[in-house]
């Protein structure tokens, strides 16, 4: 094994402890393969993958088990509240909550905001925003994130039930 992945295994060891000692629960095989920041309400299932991570806010975030992340992603729970007593927005901090079914993937730089349900097996597509609930098997993209297509169900459920995750 050479010295860069040495280097690279110490720094996914570190960066996995920071997720557990915040997170409010998790299950087996969480890895973190870049820094990434959960907030203290973040629930994850057994095999997450993070690839760079960020949670911003104290909305509860619910990760499914065979979660797969890409670079630089966030989920963004609260939000400022613009109907309240100063323009653009006063101090009230409104959260909503995050719920992530499982065996969900989703690409590089996706931003996923509070008050979202994405369905098991979807995809969303690298550079997407996620402002609306995405159904199971869905493949989504684009800003706002809609699905474009679905996978093949059949064959979805085959690799299910034969447990081949990645």
């Amino acid at each position: 094994m050479g010295i860069l992945n040495i280097i690279q295994k110490i720094k996914q060891k570190r960066y996995t402890n920071n997720v557990k000692n915040t997170c409010l629960s998790y299950g087996k095989n969480l890895k973190v393969n870049n820094k990434s920041i959960v907030n203290q309400n973040t629930s994850l299932k057994d095999n997450v993958n993070f690839n760079g991570m960020h949670i911003q806010g104290k909305g509860k975030v619910n990760i499914g088990s065979n979660f797969h992340s890409g670079i630089k992603c966030m989920i963004i729970t609260d939000f400022h509240n613009y109907e309240g007593d100063a323009i653009p927005y006063d101090n009230t901090v409104i959260s909503k909550d995050v719920i992530i079914e499982d065996n969900v993937w989703i690409g590089n730089r996706v931003i996923i905001l509070g008050g979202t349900h994405i369905g098991e097996g979807a995809i969303i597509q690298a550079g997407s925003v996620v402002v609306n609930d995405i159904p199971k098997y869905g493949i989504a993209g684009g800003h706002p994130a809609k699905v474009f297509k679905y996978r093949d169900i059949d064959h979805y459920k085959k690799l299910k039930k034969e447990k081949k995750f990645h």
